[in-house]
């Protein structure tokens, strides 16, 4: 290891990331896990790594049931305590500042102005940098209650009660429909001069992905736009968008129906994903049976050998720190053959749907670009260490916690997230502790995670924003957002 060469991830300009590290996410089975088999649930549960990535993580040995090891092929049981322990890669996000417009000290409430990309509350692979986060642990507040989320790329103004009982009066606002909202976006085409009224129910179609579409069998949605101004030189029209009611993906999913997607959202308005005709109109939804295996764009299928071999079929770890190869798959899961697509659906998925969230989850894939992933591990061949942590036994059946998160075993390695990571520029296989260089793309020395090139800032958000909100606390607003200005312009490229 003296070929280390120290080396601190650093954000680009514009941009705000911390360093990875390892960490244990404790939860009780779910009673949809209950009888499957564990490779099989957090495989089809989670979609915040590839699928091998999820075999090899369990071969090593790093998610534990009731204290013990547990195999791929473990059978979940109701009242099983299941803790894994990732390797937060957490994506970076804006370093525009959240601001506090306001903090009504009586009242027990703040105002605040979201930059987009920031996520509101920990998920998939955000945990630090979430709103929630930052104003606990850089504003101060000791507890704050989100009674309403914006996404993760919207922007925008948030009432944020800073007391419990606070939060269950505003919370009963928003589920009676009395709080008044309205929003300003940035859709593509020439928005119609008249007021336009969409009431298209909405329906979560893939709770992995998080996608929604116009669909019969939604719940109910109202939508109130008015254009603002039209800008022929970007061909976009900026406008106001009052939601009458709360549905996720409300207003992007409307917009699109309607035929003027929000101009730079990179999933309601991407004709790799919808055709060329970006969903207008909505998509068929006459059930169907057919899937298919996901298949990869040509250049992500790689001809390298698969991970591990039949002889290590039976091999697994009975300690933390014992190694054993990844192996390869004795049987195809779901999520191989694509049955678990519309596994999350409240309604069978007609096909035209089962295509869109293929293309879809292909694109995420591609963009992780797992097939380097799988490159790069098969030829280290290490068994996943979390340094500074160790499982500890599972406290009685009675003192259980449902779920949460579990503290760091190594305090001192929580106050170092820091500290330099260690990369070398070889091909050699040195375990767990080696990264590889290889034309410009490091891989994490710890998970082997491919590290990407830092996004551009300006495609961290979408053109959406909460503008202003009315309730019984009174009247809020924002400054209208830069991108909404006439004659401003922006890089499609």
């Amino acid at each position: 290891m003296s070929d280390a060469v120290p080396f601190t991830p650093k954000a680009a300009p514009g941009l705000k990331k911390i360093p990875p590290y390892w960490y244990p996410y404790t939860t009780m089975a779910k009673l949809r896990w209950l009888g499957r088999e564990l490779l099989e649930v957090v495989s089809t549960e989670f979609r915040d790594r590839s699928m091998e990535y999820y075999r090899y993580a369990l071969q090593s040995g790093v998610t534990t049931i009731n204290g013990k090891i547990a195999k791929p092929d473990t059978i979940i049981n109701n009242g099983d305590r299941i803790e894994n322990i990732v390797h937060r890669h957490e994506p970076p996000v804006t370093s525009t500042p959240v601001k506090v417009l306001f903090h009504d000290v009586e009242r027990r409430f703040i105002v605040v102005d979201k930059p987009g990309s920031i996520p509101v509350h920990a998920s998939g692979r955000y945990f630090r940098n979430t709103l929630v986060g930052i104003l606990e642990n850089d504003f101060g507040y000791e507890k704050v209650y989100t009674v309403n989320r914006l996404d993760r790329l919207t922007s925008g103004l948030m009432i944020i009660p800073l007391h419990v009982d606070r939060a269950r009066e505003l919370t009963s606002e928003f589920m009676a429909g009395t709080v008044r909202k309205e929003y300003v976006a940035r859709c593509r085409g020439e928005f119609p001069v008249e007021e336009t009224i969409c009431e298209e129910p909405l329906l979560t179609v893939d709770r992995q992905m998080g996608l929604n579409i116009v669909h019969p069998d939604g719940k109910p949605a109202k939508t109130i736009f008015n254009r603002l101004f039209y800008d022929p030189t970007t061909d976009s029209t900026v406008v106001r968008c009052r939601p009458l009611t709360g549905r996720s993906h409300q207003i992007r999913v409307h917009l699109q129906f309607l035929g003027h997607p929000i101009a730079n959202d990179p999933v309601y308005s991407e004709a790799k994903i919808w055709g060329d005709n970006l969903g207008k109109g909505g998509i068929d939804t006459t059930p169907s049976a057919d899937r298919s295996a996901p298949s990869p764009p040509p250049h992500m299928k790689s001809e390298t050998e698969v991970l591990g071999s039949p002889e290590s079929l039976s091999k697994a770890p009975t300690t933390p720190g014992e190694r054993t190869p990844a192996v390869s798959p004795a049987k195809l899961l779901p999520r191989e053959t694509g049955q678990d697509i519309g596994m999350g659906s409240p309604v069978p998925l007609s096909s035209e749907a089962v295509t869109i969230i293929t293309r879809l989850r292909n694109m995420k894939d591609e963009d992780e670009d797992w097939s380097r992933w799988r490159d790069v591990v098969f030829r280290a061949k290490g068994a996943l260490t979390p340094h500074g942590l160790e499982l500890k036994p599972p406290p009685p059946s009675n003192q259980r916690k449902r779920g949460g998160h579990a503290k760091f075993v190594d305090e001192a390695l929580n106050q170092k997230m820091d500290l330099a990571i260690p990369i070398i520029s070889s091909m050699e296989p040195l375990g767990n502790s080696a990264a590889i260089v290889q034309s410009d793309n490091l891989y994490c020395p710890e998970c082997y995670l491919p590290l990407h090139p830092d996004p551009k800032p300006e495609r961290l958000y979408i053109f959406l924003h909460a503008l202003k909100y009315t309730t019984s606390l009174g009247s809020f607003h924002t400054d209208m957002p830069e991108w909404a200005a006439e004659g401003w312009t922006w890089d499609r490229t």
